[in-house]
């Protein structure tokens, strides 16, 4: 499919598509870049690729697809280091969760010779580091890609044919609407779910030890959600902001509206409240998002 395939960044997504790459056998040459050398140790001591460049420069030179697995606030310093290396008609894609302020650096850059489309494989866990990764991550996930009115037709269909070859289901999205229910699906859960764990550990000293030692399933489960890479959530919390901070507005109003039916004792408004959420879940496992007994990180027998 590709002559050469560079992997910008080795945590759990870049390193989960090396290692699907590898397996599916895509691409002639695989190179990869990380600056960090704990990353290319691990890279080297797994035999996850044989390639590993010391710069963006050679990383990139005569590559077919760059993907872009880093954190959103270092998109820039890539490209300023790589936009005078880039392959005539090459392809520039990445993971990120956030696309309308990326989109706005790759304009301004103003690469004519390249195309960028913007890619979201909507796959991970709260691990990180290429250890984490593994080649089924994206098996039956979705992975949304960007295009716009100006986007080339053929390379979207040929960024599309790699990630079904990853085994990910696409769907074409404009970049609104993914940081619009991005922001509702995955930034808002986080949202709440870095506070719920910051108001239980913040509680009187004597309780913490029993507060972590009788963690229920809600609890512990948000503390999955709340142990992802801060830096990531850092970036996506700045970039997609606008509609964070909308949908927290929301979020703020209901929380409102269930402490005033709890201050008043409101059965019938609590019982509607909770009643109204109850398919959700339902609809989730028809969707094929999740399974109907989810073991949520939990050993099996």
């Amino acid at each position: 499919m590709f002559e050469k395939i560079t992997i910008i960044g080795c945590g759990l997504i870049g390193s989960s598509i090396l290692r699907n790459i590898n397996n599916n056998e895509i691409s002639k040459t695989i190179t990869v870049f990380d600056k960090s050398k704990d990353v290319v140790e691990t890279i080297k001591k797994e035999g996850l690729c044989s390639n590993v460049s010391k710069d963006i420069q050679s990383a990139v030179k005569d590559s077919d697809l760059i993907i872009l697995a880093i954190p959103l606030s270092s998109y820039k310093e890539v490209l300023l280091s790589a936009k005078d290396t880039f392959k005539k008609g090459a392809i520039i894609t990445d993971t990120g969760s956030v696309k309308k302020e990326v989109n706005k650096i790759f304009e301004n850059f103003n690469l004519t010779s390249i195309f960028w489309i913007a890619s979201h494989p909507i796959a991970g866990t709260e691990e990180s580091g290429p250890s984490a990764g593994f080649k089924d991550l994206f098996k039956n996930r979705w992975t949304i890609i960007c295009d716009t009115k100006n986007s080339n037709k053929d390379k979207v269909e040929k960024l599309k044919k790699f990630w079904e070859f990853l085994g990910s289901k696409v769907k074409l999205m404009s970049i609104d609407d993914h940081d619009h229910i991005l922001a509702l699906t995955s930034h808002l859960p986080h949202a709440v779910a870095y506070n719920i764990v910051i108001t239980a550990i913040e509680t009187d000293e004597k309780f913490k030890n029993e507060i972590i030692k009788y963690s229920a399933g809600g609890l512990r489960d948000f503390t999955r959600i709340a142990s992802s890479d801060p830096l990531m959530w850092k970036d996506i919390f700045i970039d997609n902001s606008e509609n964070i901070v909308k949908i927290l507005d929301k979020f703020s109003k209901n929380i409102d509206d269930f402490k005033k039916a709890i201050t008043e004792k409101n059965g019938d408004k609590l019982l509607k409240i909770f009643a109204s959420t109850k398919n959700v879940r339902k609809e989730i496992v028809k969707a094929g998002q999740d399974v109907e007994t989810p073991d949520f990180g939990r050993k099996k027998n």
